[in-house]
């Protein structure tokens, strides 16, 4: 039975992780800040599937949470087999009208822990030969829109050039990148969602069903809807002026309100 770490696991895009790989018989590292949350939805799915689901309460944002994760999938005698890195934020507001720390606390949480625990958990599946690492980015990431934007396509790039690295060792990393799910990261950013057309939606759960077998297909990433796949294909035949200029126009319309 293998073991799959996932963090910003308690809601959204993690918890259907978790759904997904406890229903399939893996044992669960679930990470978050809350603990309460954290200790119901590990009940929850050991009650359901009769899996293990190890509880490991920690703030991305600070170094110490980072610290322990790290230690956790450097655990050579309880390996972890699959990273699933999804924690993470977005913040309402333009350019300058985001306060510096708020900036840097997501670089910190989308890049920097992003970054330490794809390599801690890397090193480990290196030696055993085998393992998978999904980095939640965000389609984002591929047009020019902020903070947000910049800080997944920094993700792409990196789990894309990580793979290339590490190509015939066993260990197989992938960036996802989705477009709008039904998740708390509006809410809590408080983003408006109403003027958001209802096709722009995706569900979480297929989503995760479709980025598992994009994985396993050794896919290093990851656009998981035929919708999204056409966007993003108009993205790249675009001029960046025009781009730039659309995209500022989309977030207005489409991001925080």
């Amino acid at each position: 039975m293998t073991t799959a770490l996932i963090t910003g696991a308690t809601a959204g895009i993690g918890a259907a992780f978790a759904r997904r790989l406890a229903a399939e018989g893996h044992n669960l590292v679930l990470v978050a800040r809350d603990t309460k949350r954290l200790q119901e939805q590990a009940t929850e799915l050991h009650d359901r599937h009769g899996i293990e689901a190890e509880v490991l309460t920690a703030d991305l944002a600070q170094d110490d949470g980072i610290e322990a994760v790290e230690r956790r999938l450097a655990d050579r005698k309880n390996a972890v087999d699959l990273l699933v890195n999804n924690a993470g934020f977005g913040n309402k507001g333009r350019f300058l009208e985001v306060s510096m720390a708020d900036e840097l606390t997501m670089l910190k949480v989308h890049c920097e822990a992003v970054l330490r625990l794809t390599s801690a958990a890397s090193g480990a599946m290196r030696e055993r030969g085998r393992g998978g690492v999904v980095n939640v980015a965000s389609v984002a990431a591929f047009v020019p829109r902020g903070t947000y934007g910049a800080s997944k396509a920094w993700v792409v790039q990196f789990t894309q050039g990580a793979a290339r690295d590490l190509a015939g060792s066993g260990v197989r990393l992938m960036a996802l990148c989705p477009g709008f799910v039904r998740t708390e990261f509006h809410q809590r950013a408080g983003m408006g969602t109403d003027n958001i057309p209802g096709w722009m939606w995706l569900d979480a759960d297929k989503l995760v069903s479709t980025a598992l077998s994009d994985l396993a297909r050794g896919k290093t990433l990851s656009i998981p809807d035929p919708r999204y796949k056409v966007l993003m294909g108009v993205v790249k035949l675009a001029p960046r002026g025009l781009l730039g200029g659309v995209s500022s126009k989309a977030g207005r319309k489409y991001g925080p309100q």
